[in-house]
């Protein structure tokens, strides 16, 4: 990538679309402190992000759940990790469970739960620490149309209660669209850089299920999508052609 200049804003929902191999998760991994990038800087509550960023939150495109720790265990990992008591953290974790709509399945394993229960449960593992930025790639994409729009719902709930600035990932537009206060879109790579950005002025709260029927929903999509054909194009063009040469 070069020439990316993006900021994440409290209470701002922001994604980030484009191609494949766009650098899209690299945003993401430098705003987490996974990866330091080659020129530039990024800051994190006007301070140069030395290692990894504790103020953020990553729910990642697989699940990250420990298969040997519970629902509540894997909850409460994070406090685990700062040393936090087992009961209180165990109580904290509970109560996120029960936010999530997982009361009852503090107990269970990630092998005996479904692809929704578990994307419950890595969000409440993502929100325990409070984090004041919240990181997402593509965290619904693996599940169906229906239990995608209930979880992008319930994210809406609890982040429009957090404040948090979130940085979002998704390779889908209807899902951008829906959940955004504005949208980045990524030229082609190699050397990708920002070639559009669109404000979303959907009020809030949304209601998902009737969202598209939204004249202002449908000019925005059209809109993203006008800049956003050309580039998808261009990477498709690029491994044709590496197909020929190779």
């Amino acid at each position: 990538m070069r020439d990316i200049s993006l900021t994440a804003q409290p209470g701002r929902f922001t994604s980030v679309v484009g191609p494949t191999g766009c650098g899209k998760s690299t945003i993401l991994n430098m705003s987490a402190g996974l990866l330091t990038p080659t020129e530039g800087t990024v800051t994190a509550q006007g301070h140069a992000l030395k290692g990894l960023n504790s103020d953020a939150g990553y729910l990642f495109q697989q699940d990250a759940l420990l298969p040997w720790r519970t629902a509540i265990d894997n909850v409460a990992l994070a406090l685990d990790y700062r040393g936090e008591r087992a009961a209180e953290s165990r109580k904290v974790a509970a109560d996120w469970l029960q936010r999530v709509g997982l009361k009852g399945f503090e107990g269970r394993y990630p092998a005996q739960l479904s692809g929704g229960q578990r994307r419950r449960v890595a969000m409440a593992q993502m929100w325990i620490t409070n984090p004041s930025l919240i990181l997402m790639d593509e965290p619904f994409s693996a599940l169906d149309v229906q239990t995608r729009l209930v979880m992008e719902g319930e994210l809406l709930n609890i982040w429009g209660a957090s404040g948090a600035a979130t940085l979002f990932v998704t390779h889908d537009l209807d899902e951008a669209v829906s959940l955004s206060d504005e949208i980045i879109v990524l030229s082609a790579g190699p050397a990708s850089t920002i070639v559009g950005r669109f404000e979303v002025p959907i009020a809030r709260p949304r209601d998902l299920l009737e969202i598209k029927r939204d004249p202002v929903f449908q000019r925005i999509y059209s809109e993203v999508w006008d800049c956003l054909k050309e580039e998808v194009m261009k990477t498709y063009q690029l491994n044709v052609e590496s197909e020929v040469a190779a």
